[in-house]
């Protein structure tokens, strides 16, 4: 019995498919073929042997039953809804690759940590032997590092991306960085210095000393970056907090600067661009521009707090991958599609 005609066949004016008596036999034998194959689990051996076919028969009557579109497959689990967002947030985002984590509470805690886990996964699952990986400070990275787990030690070199931020090391990037280190098994290099200095001229002077320089160097090399997505929202952003800003600094930055986000302590405004020199100038850490050369750079985010600055830093193009909460995807989503309106 031959494979069946790759003409379509015609309708009759009440719809009825006209189908040659000759393929009558042979539409019958492949309906039978792909209920046995797709809803009944038997593989192609059985069915071979249930028709006296070859194997390669059977395998070319469900080739040409997908090529004619009589095979339609869906695919539906509990996890397809995030799935979803996450092809969203690619094709609208232009974000290469996004991963939303199912939101179980409204604790922003619980919600921050179930984030920071799924990152931690994400990140040992690519890590090889000789990467070095960078990473900025803040509450994120935080939940990034105590959620690591690692089966057994990584050549690895870990690198703070900024200076740190004195007398808060939970979130203090040379902690994290030497936690991380610790917990793959790794080594660190230290970055003694403030993320943010008063003047210009301060940090131009601690970028010029070897020892610093050297571990900007090592960070600009690095295979993989994970980084925070910070707002500058008093309030609600570790930025404000930072030990190293002075009052009249957070001042300004509320009422005279248009920043919805920060990525390694660089203000940037809706579009992704920096937008306050006055504080960008005085960063010590890898620039925005050093990010782009980075092979993976991995945004971390949590609670709609955050929404903004996700959309400002998946404007400016820095990251190539998000990993944020269902909610807070959502909510990148409908604001994203609302600002094109």
């Amino acid at each position: 019995m031959g494979i069946l005609s790759n003409q379509p066949y015609s309708t009759t004016g009440g719809g009825a498919t006209q189908i040659p008596a000759a393929d009558h036999a042979a539409l019958r034998l492949l309906h039978r073929v792909l209920t046995m194959y797709y809803q009944e689990g038997l593989n192609q051996a059985d069915i071979a042997e249930a028709f006296g076919l070859s194997t390669a028969k059977v395998n070319r009557l469900l080739k040409q039953a997908r090529e004619q579109g009589m095979v339609e497959i869906r695919i539906r689990t509990p996890m397809q809804s995030l799935f979803d967002l996450e092809a969203r947030l690619q094709s609208v985002c232009g974000v290469p690759e996004a991963v939303v984590v199912p939101q179980m509470s409204d604790d922003p805690q619980l919600v921050l940590d179930a984030v920071g886990r799924t990152a931690a996964q994400y990140l040992t699952q690519r890590l090889r032997d000789g990467d070095t990986i960078c990473i900025s400070g803040g509450k994120a990275l935080s939940a990034v590092v105590r959620n690591i787990e690692s089966s057994r030690k990584l050549d690895v070199q870990v690198v703070p991306a900024t200076g740190g931020a004195q007398g808060r090391h939970q979130i203090d990037a040379n902690y994290l960085a030497s936690e991380l280190a610790q917990r793959l098994g790794g080594t660190v290099h230290e970055l003694h210095a403030p993320v943010i200095v008063d003047t210009i001229e301060e940090r131009d002077a601690l970028v010029n000393i070897r020892q610093i320089s050297a571990v900007l160097d090592v960070a600009r090399r690095a295979q993989i970056a994970v980084l925070g997505i910070g707002s500058v929202a008093p309030g609600s952003s570790t930025y404000f907090e930072l030990p190293s800003l002075r009052e009249d600094d957070r001042r300004r930055l509320v009422e005279e600067f248009c920043g919805t986000g920060e990525l390694l302590a660089q203000i940037v405004n809706q579009s992704g661009r920096p937008c306050a020199p006055d504080y960008n100038t005085r960063v010590v850490g890898i620039s925005l521009d050093d990010l782009r050369g980075i092979p993976l750079t991995i945004g971390v985010a949590a609670t709609t707090t955050k929404i903004a600055p996700i959309i400002s830093t998946l404007r400016g193009g820095y990251l190539k991958t998000l990993i944020t909460d269902e909610v807070t995807a959502r909510g990148v989503l409908e604001q994203w599609e609302n600002d094109l309106c």
